[in-house]
């Protein structure tokens, strides 16, 4: 009997070579298969128009992108397609196709002829490859399996379909497109199935994803058992709950939670709590009562009724009354110096004192370098007045609900910093230092902090400071405010302006000493373990401590460098080492190495296009020597050290004013055209900028290219315009202070800021020599020497000249020495 032919045999020998090409993006038909599809693409729709007679054949081809998204139709191009019928065409609204599509066989899109108005392709037999039988029945065997356990633990999958595959297991190359049609396969992962002509490697690629379909579906049936589970502990819990309630009732026994409500109920009446906090307390007390305690509400509620009950909304110190002797005694034996300090202070709580501890007023701001006490003076004043003191460090607060807490809504809220601090206090005046209030930031997603800080330092407006997670009104006005801060000018301006502000500018030498002999020494001996039997010190060697390891405005780096000598102390003492050791500058070099500071600058000589000039940082004032070089070259200018916009300005000011002052100063026009200048100011790494090293620059400009020395026994600070003007600056104190302690004992300074210096120190006042100018010829007059090293000779003034025109006083022009 002859076989009969396979139904794709039959279609195969009558492929047509071309056939309008159809492209589907979210299914695909597999040969033997029969699907029903939408059409909506505009290709789509234009072949069926064209071909309207039934059973037209079309070659189908998976294609990427979205539905709405134009054919590529170089990306189908070399890839295995279906050859199918279509059937049965339904118009739907939305010029809308729905049509039948029967997959007859695999097909080899070769290549695409036409693409308008529809695709037509180049189409070819697609041969497949065997399988080996008896692998076939092993990987049919292991799909059939894994298909069931997938129909067992998912919902998605029919428990029909393993009974379909068994029934079509004579064909492997139909089985595994049959499994990859009714399995939940991805579009992506049918395509591939589709793609595979080595059955083969077809049955592996279905049997791989399956298996991994099947690992996913057990992890998710785990997971919905667990939360089953749970969800049935929580209804007999809630069940056994009512019933033990009911238990109670019939036997007259208090519920556990109303018992916790009841106490809850007897702490709010006698808290204290202002008229609305009250009656918050008790509406959340009420909710408390009709929630079950297993719920999160429930913990919520609590967790707020414990915050609102533990702050000091009444409990005060009892130390209302201010002694003026008791603080002036307080300040004084916890801290050396810092009279002007001292003073502010006193006034103000003496102000605070006349009006019975009201605080009407601004909110004290310590403002200095690191390490001069600023966070100890106020717990200094929370000593004295009885009060106790909390420190709370804003530094890198970026958060706005750090100061105003979050909201209830939120997992984990919790109250700002403030109400934290008088939860732990226990009481609603103490002493609050908010620290490094210079360095919030702010002004990103989470707001402002410092905005937020407004309404906490703003006495005006602190007595009703409302949390948000409280939502309650708290009154600050009894709490004593204190901030600290190394920089003002980084506390936004409506914050400072709430603020009186306090400036420590730093100790000298002298002061240093005196504080090691009362306060340092004393208690680091204890610290260490030794007595003033083990170790002994000089005035000679703390100054020179002092001035040669610790050139700070600080005590920080000083009291390091006399517990590095303790420690070796004791490590020699530990050791049996019997004997007092006396600390000199010899020894002090020995045990801490070589001095970080240089000799003095008053024992240097002076040197051409080297100058002294004076800073203002947030550490204090600073010594900076600026450096003029001259080269041959073209007459570039070159500056170096990281520099400003401001300073850099300054810098072409000074060169300007030099060139409009070479005759006077006996500099050739030709040395501008021949020779390159660079100026640079050392310690690159750090930025510099603003106006006030312009009397410096331009006096390093004038000494290089006068080739002139300039006495390195004095510095200066100054602005300088372009008419030679020396205009007023500021930060003079610490200014004044880095020059004394760098040993130089003259200064020049610019004549309106002789008002200034009333603010230096008396001690310093009297070993400084001020000189006050008002034009920069002056100050090359006083500070330029001549070739051989001597103060020039005043010149005497010509007609013509800037300086007689002006009116300069005694800054008369400056011209060379005759040879």
């Amino acid at each position: 009997m002859p076989k009969v032919p396979r139904q794709e045999d039959l279609f195969a020998s009558l492929l047509p070579r071309t056939m309008p090409l159809m492209a589907l993006r979210s299914t695909i038909v597999f040969p033997h298969g029969t699907i029903a599809v939408q059409m909506g693409a505009p290709e789509n729709i234009a072949l069926l128009a064209e071909n309207p007679e039934p059973g037209v054949s079309v070659a189908l081809v998976v294609a990427p992108g979205e539905a709405d998204d134009p054919l590529d139709t170089n990306a189908v191009v070399n890839r295995i397609g279906v050859a199918a019928r279509v059937h049965e065409r339904i118009n739907l609204p939305g010029h809308t196709v729905q049509i039948t599509l029967q997959g007859m066989q695999r097909i080899l899109i070769e290549d695409v002829q036409q693409t308008e108005p529809y695709p037509i392709a180049i189409v070819r037999d697609a041969q497949e490859a065997p399988v080996d039988p008896a692998e076939g029945r092993e990987l049919i065997t292991r799909l059939i399996a894994a298909a069931e356990t997938l129909a067992d633990v998912s919902e998605k999958i029919s428990s029909d379909v393993p009974s379909v595959l068994r029934m079509n297991v004579a064909d492997p190359g139909r089985f595994a497109d049959l499994a990859a049609t009714n399995l939940g396969f991805r579009i992506s992962d049918r395509d591939e199935v589709l793609q595979r002509l080595d059955v083969g490697q077809r049955l592996r690629f279905v049997l791989s994803r399956l298996e991994r379909e099947v690992a996913r579906a057990r992890v998710l049936d785990d997971v919905k058992k667990q939360t089953e589970i749970k969800i049935d502990e929580h209804q007999r819990e809630f069940f056994l709950r009512q019933q033990l309630r009911a238990i109670q009732n019939e036997l007259g026994e208090a519920d556990a939670n109303e018992k916790d409500v009841q106490e809850l109920l007897a702490r709010i009446d006698g808290a204290g709590l202002p008229e609305k906090a009250l009656a918050e307390a008790k509406r959340e007390a009420e909710r408390l009562r009709l929630l079950p305690p297993a719920s999160s509400e429930y913990q919520v509620v609590r967790t707020y009724l414990d915050w609102v009950l533990s702050l000091p909304w009444a409990a005060n110190s009892g130390h209302t009354e201010i002694e003026m002797a008791r603080v002036q005694a307080a300040l004084d034996d916890r801290h050396y110096g810092l009279d002007e300090a001292k003073e502010r202070i006193l006034e103000f709580l003496a102000v605070r004192k006349l009006r019975n501890g009201a605080s009407q007023g601004p909110i004290l701001c310590f403002v200095g370098p690191p390490g001069t006490g600023k966070t100890s003076l106020g717990e200094a004043i929370g000593a004295a007045i009885g009060r106790p003191c909390y420190r709370i460090s804003v530094g890198g607060v970026r958060d706005e609900a750090e100061i105003r807490g979050h909201r209830r809504t939120y997992v984990g809220a919790m109250p700002g910093l403030l109400l934290q601090a008088l939860r732990r206090v226990q009481v609603n005046d103490p002493v609050l230092m908010i620290d490094e209030v210079d360095k919030m930031s702010g002004g990103g997603p989470s707001g402002d902090p410092a905005a937020a800080m407004l309404e906490v330092l703003d006495p005006t407006q602190n007595k009703t400071f409302t949390d948000h997670y409280l939502n309650l009104a708290f009154d600050l006005s009894s709490v004593l405010f204190i901030c600290t801060a190394n920089n003002l000018f980084d506390i936004p301006g409506p914050l400072r302006d709430r603020m009186e502000v306090i400036k420590i500018a730093g100790y000298t030498p002298e002061e240093k000493v005196e504080i090691a002999w009362r306060y340092l020494l004393p208690k680091l001996l204890v610290d260490h373990g030794l007595s003033d039997t083990d170790i002994q010190f000089t005035d000679e060697s703390l100054t020179f401590i002092s001035n040669r390891y610790s050139r700070e405005a600080g005590l920080r780096n000083f009291e390091r460098s006399l517990s590095a000598i303790l420690r070796k102390r004791a490590r020699r003492k530990a050791e049996g080492e019997e004997g007092a050791w006396v600390v000199d500058t010899a020894r002090v070099e020995a045990l801490l190495g070589v001095p970080h500071y240089v000799a003095e600058p008053a024992e240097q000589e002076p040197e051409v296009g080297v100058v002294s000039g004076l800073a203002w940082t947030a550490s204090g004032g600073d010594l900076m020597v600026i450096e003029a070089l001259r080269m041959a070259g073209t007459g570039r200018l070159t500056v170096t050290g990281q520099l400003g916009d401001v300073m850099r300005e300054s810098v072409d000011a000074a060169h300007s004013y030099v060139r409009s002052r070479a005759s006077q100063l006996g500099i050739a026009d030709a040395t501008f055209k021949e020779h390159d200048l660079h100026i640079h100011l050392p310690a690159g790494a750090i930025p510099k900028d603003g106006p006030s090293a312009g009397i410096t620059i331009t006096l390093a400009i004038a000494s290089v290219l006068s080739q002139r020395p300039v006495r390195r026994d004095l510095a200066m600070t100054g602005e300088v315009t372009l008419r030679g003007k020396v205009l007023e600056i500021g930060g003079v104190k610490e200014k004044v202070l880095a020059a004394y302690r760098s040993g130089l004992r003259e200064v020049i300074l610019p004549q309106a800021n002789e008002k200034d210096v009333r603010d230096v120190p008396d001690e310093v006042r009297q070993h400084m020599k001020f000189t006050f100018v008002e034009r920069m010829d002056q100050v090359l007059q006083h500070a330029l020497l001549d070739e051989e090293g001597k103060r020039a000779r005043p010149p005497r003034r010509r007609a013509g000249d800037l300086g007689a025109r002006d009116g300069a006083g005694s800054g008369e022009p400056l011209a060379a020495d005759a040879p």
